[in-house]
């Protein structure tokens, strides 16, 4: 490729970084993912670089070796996050700040820093990957739900922020898509004791189901393409199952009690 495009992916040494940064570097773009263990990852098909998104130290470092090689970035996916599940009621407080520190904080510490270098370049892309879950207030998924809602938010606001800047960014939101998510998810436990056991028990089999008949990661691969070189980004984009990515607009226009029942039977919620 004459000008390839220097990519930036967190979170690439599985699922849906690991499927995008495959597709952009046979693309010819210069792809570089991270990881906080990329040793695990012996043989990868894309570079795979240390970073701990919960460390200032380390983003740093990993931003500086880019620039060290590749001497710019023109696209930041944002893509590393953790999953959670479980009853509010049963949450610890431990995980659930592992889950915000990751999902939240973890993308704002990397555009932080990675922002002055798009503007003395004078252009950028920035790709914050959140969720369709962020559309809803799932059940037994509410940490997760309310993570992936604040990036897309924070995304809002840093659109109209760089409006007078050549920098453009968007959020993607995957709906169910075959990915290791559901290994990697932190889980309350089930606890036969509990009010909750049957309706969790439950949703977390449909949680998982609905990621096993998922989109392949390839799809959202393919979107995130088509964002590099759409002139002008959009402020949100979805991929996923038909239902997922239509349930935004059904809840606009459904009566909410209606709406409600119809997530709460999609779970097999009584």
């Amino acid at each position: 490729m004459k000008n390839p495009i220097i990519i930036l992916i967190t979170g690439a040494s599985t699922g849906i970084g690991l499927s995008t940064g495959k597709h952009l570097h046979a693309l010819g773009h210069h792809v570089i993912g991270t990881s906080r263990t990329p040793s695990n990852y012996p043989n990868h098909p894309f570079p795979l670089m240390a970073m701990d998104v919960l460390s200032d130290s380390s983003v740093e470092t990993a931003l500086a070796t880019v620039i060290e090689k590749y001497g710019r970035i023109d696209v930041l996916i944002n893509n590393a996050g953790m999953g959670m599940a479980g009853p509010v009621q049963e949450l610890a407080m431990e995980p659930i700040n592992n889950i915000i520190n990751t999902n939240v904080k973890g993308p704002i510490r990397i555009i932080q820093q990675v922002l002055p270098l798009m503007h003395k370049q004078g252009t950028g892309r920035i790709i914050n990957v959140a969720s369709l879950a962020a559309d809803n207030g799932l059940p037994f998924r509410s940490v997760y739900s309310a993570s992936k809602a604040a990036i897309s938010r924070i995304t809002e606001s840093l659109r109209l922020e760089l409006r007078h800047t050549a920098i453009q960014c968007t959020v993607l939101s995957p709906g169910s898509i075959q990915t290791p998510i559901a290994a990697n998810r932190y889980y309350a436990p089930l606890q036969e004791d509990s009010v909750y056991y049957i309706q969790y028990k439950h949703a977390l089999l449909d949680m998982d189901k609905h990621v096993s008949n998922g989109l392949k990661p390839i799809e959202v691969a393919k979107k995130i393409e088509k964002l590099i070189y759409v002139k002008r980004l959009k402020p949100h984009y979805s991929v996923g199952p038909w239902l997922e990515v239509f349930s935004p607009v059904l809840k606009f226009f459904m009566p909410q009690r209606m709406y409600e029942n119809l997530i709460a039977s999609f779970y097999n919620l009584k």
